[in-house]
Parts: structure tokens; C-alpha cells; sequence
């Protein structure tokens, strides 16, 4: 792991630069602002369709650095895919309060913990609005993006129980950071614990003994800011307890873009990854969909992530998706190779600034620094 004068350095490096803004359009959300103790001091945005009969699906969405839920939500469509498709969509918020920059803190013991900080905080929300609209308790997901992302794996990984499904989109696996310095570092695929270590950190974040949710991760080629080698990362987190080890199941390419996936034990598709040719950090769009709209890091790809990830968990009839080739059985590349791939495409970045998150973890980096007398 790089040390704390690398990581201030780095930081000091990145002072002057401008960070990535929250998506704008209409706010279609509405408060829910009781839900429990709230330890994790975390805000509640909710959209339910007009008419949404009981036992409904739930989908969580965790938004980025920067973003808000209605950002979020007005950028990628989750709230018009739920009203066209019949289920609720609730949206965690970050306050400043928690982290400067509105990051979901999902590299701070505190937090990432089952029943602890902001992972018990977004399952009050669940059980309430799960309680409050009837809905069907066997079919609640989460995604998110970038620090979203990450916490996504968090809830994935301490409450497997809830969820039937989840998606990381250009974040991380599961308690493979527990300070700043170290989620740097691991944004930058470097001090990563091996495929073992991080399996038996998903093995013990509960006492759940299955069946698990079925993932989906998604990366962009041309990510300058999480490497791409995290996306593996994730995938190999999650084959141990799915009896999906080792090759991929089978390889497409679906909307232009590289798909693997991987079958259980059952020959069910149980983890699935798209590796988006060319794209920086952001989730994938395709703003021809009527559902979708580009803004910082919600980039217009020819791929819709908000569709093909509601289709993967069954929420969405399969269509329109253009496979032109697959192949079953075939290895995938390994991480070096995968990371040379996205090497190759960095050129195609057109501008797009760092990681919203360095902003918010250098204040809270310079906050630590001036408190214990070293600004």
C-alpha cells in the first residue's frame, strides 16, 4: 500500500482541480423521512408508481459522489423503468455531514458493517417501504455507481438475505478498504486482497448460508479512475459462494459491448460483467431508450446498464439487445490483460475529470491532518 505522504501528495496534486456535478432535470422522488434510527444519518427519496399493486418489486439505487438521487434518477431512468414496468424505486441520499462530497463512506469500518452506520440505515429504509407499500420481500435489489457501487457490495455482502440481485457499476468489491489512504489505493488497483481473502470477507459480513443474490457488474474499458481489474475483483468475490469458479459459462458481445457470464452450480446465470469499450468512470446510457439523459459520469454508450440490469434480474422482458456473437465455455482474459485492454482506450476519455470521491476523502484527509496539528 502506497504511504500517507504519497496519498497527501497525490492529493495535493489534485487541489485545484474541478469535480464532477450532479446530474440536473425534474425531481419525479418524494420524501420518506420517517424510517427508523438512522444511525447513518443518511436521507430517504422514494418514487412509487401510481397504482402499484402489492407485492411489487423494490429496487435500491445508491447515486455517486457529487450526485443526488434525483440526479441520479433523472440521468439513468429508474423511476420511468418502474413506472413502466411495475415496481418501486428507493434511493438512499448522502448529506454533507457525512462526507463533504456526498460519497457514500463505504471504505469506513463504521459503516460498512450489518447493523451498523449507513448499511443499517438503507435497511430501515427497505423495511419500511417494503412494510409500508406491501411489497414482495422476495424481490428487493440494489445498484449503484462508483461509491455507490461500492456500497452496493457493501449491502450485498452484510444482507444477503434481502436482496435477490445487485449491480456494481465502476465501483468495488466488498471490504477491500478500511481508511482513505487505502481506498485510493484500491481505486488504483493497487494492495487489493487476493480472489481467497476477499471471499471469505463476503463469507463473513453474515451468518447467511444462501441461496445469494445474482450480480451484475459493469466497468468501463477506458476507467482512469477505478480500475477495471476491481470489476474482477467483485466477480471473483462472489464465485465462491455461487459455485462459479473458474471460466466464464459463456461471452457475447450485446449493444457493441464485451459480456461474460458466469452459470451456478444449478447451470442459472448467477454473475454476469460488461466491460463497456472505450467508456471513462460513469454508468453506461443509451439516451435513445426515452428513459435516459447524459450528464457528468452517466455517459451515452449505445448500452443501456438501467435496462439490461432490470432484464438480468427479470424485471424487464427480454428484447431489443443486439448479441452479435456469443460463445459458451470460453475463458475469460485475466486481469493483466484486462487492464492492458483498458489501458489501450484511455485516449477515448474526452475530458472527463477525476473521481468525484478524491474531493470529499481530501477534505476529510486535511479535516484529520489539521486535528491532530499537522496543517
Amino acid at each position: 500500500m502506497r504511504n500517507l505522504a504519497d496519498t497527501i501528495a497525490r492529493l495535493s496534486a489534485n487541489r485545484n482541480r474541478s469535480f464532477g456535478q450532479s446530474p440536473g432535470g425534474p425531481d419525479r422522488l418524494s420524501d420518506m423521512p420517517d424510517f427508523g434510527s438512522n444511525p447513518g444519518q443518511l436521507d430517504a427519496r422514494i418514487f412509487v408508481p401510481t397504482g402499484l399493486p402489492q407485492g411489487a418489486p423494490l429496487v435500491v439505487v445508491l447515486h455517486g459522489c457529487t450526485q443526488t438521487a434525483a440526479g441520479y434518477d433523472h440521468a439513468a431512468g429508474w423511476s420511468r423503468l418502474a413506472e413502466r414496468e411495475g415496481f418501486a424505486v428507493l434511493y438512499p441520499q448522502q448529506r454533507r455531514s457525512n462526507n463533504p462530497n456526498l460519497c457514500f463512506n463505504w471504505f469506513v469500518p463504521g459503516d460498512i458493517r450489518r447493523d451498523q452506520g449507513e448499511a443499517l440505515s438503507i435497511r430501515q429504509m427497505i423495511e419500511t417501504l417494503s412494510s409500508t407499500q406491501r411489497l414482495d420481500p422476495d424481490r428487493v435489489y440494489v445498484a449503484g455507481l462508483s461509491a455507490g457501487g461500492a456500497m452496493a457490495s457493501v449491502m450485498l455482502a452484510t444482507y444477503p438475505e434481502v436482496f435477490a440481485g445487485g449491480a456494481i457499476i465502476a465501483g468495488l468489491p466488498y471490504a477491500t478498504a478500511a481508511s482513505v489512504p487505502e481506498a485510493f489505493d484500491r481505486m488504483r488497483g493497487h494492495g487489493a486482497p487476493d480472489q481467497r481473502e476477499l471471499q471469505k470477507k463476503l463469507e463473513e459480513a453474515s451468518d447467511h448460508a444462501g441461496p445469494w443474490p445474482r450480480i451484475s457488474v459493469w466497468h468501463g474499458s477506458a476507467d482512469q479512475t477505478v480500475a477495471a481489474s476491481n470489476a474482477l475483483l467483485t466477480v471473483g468475490q462472489w464465485q465462491g459462494v455461487h459455485g462459479a469458479a473458474g471460466e466464464a459459462s459463456r461471452e457475447e458481445i450485446v449493444d457493441g459491448h464485451r459480456r461474460l457470464a458466469w452459470d451456478n452450480s444449478e447451470g442459472t446465470e448467477a454473475i454476469e460483467y460488461y466491460l463497456v469499450q472505450g467508456m471513462p468512470h460513469g454508468t453506461p446510457l443509451d439516451t435513445a431508450d426515452g428513459l435516459s439523459h447524459s450528464a457528468p459520469y452517466m455517459i451515452d454508450t449505445g448500452i443501456s446498464s438501467t435496462q439490461h440490469i432490470g432484464r438480468f434480474w427479470g424485471l424487464v422482458e427480454s428484447g431489443s439487445a443486439r448479441i452479435l456473437s456469443a460463445s459458451s465455455r470460453s475463458r475469460p482474459e485475466g486481469a493483466g490483460a484486462r487492464a492492458a485492454g483498458g489501458a489501450k482506450h484511455r485516449e477515448t476519455r474526452s475530458g472527463f475529470t477525476p473521481h468525484e470521491a478524491i474531493g470529499g476523502a481530501r477534505q476529510i484527509i486535511e479535516k484529520a491532518l489539521r486535528k491532530a496539528g499537522l496543517r
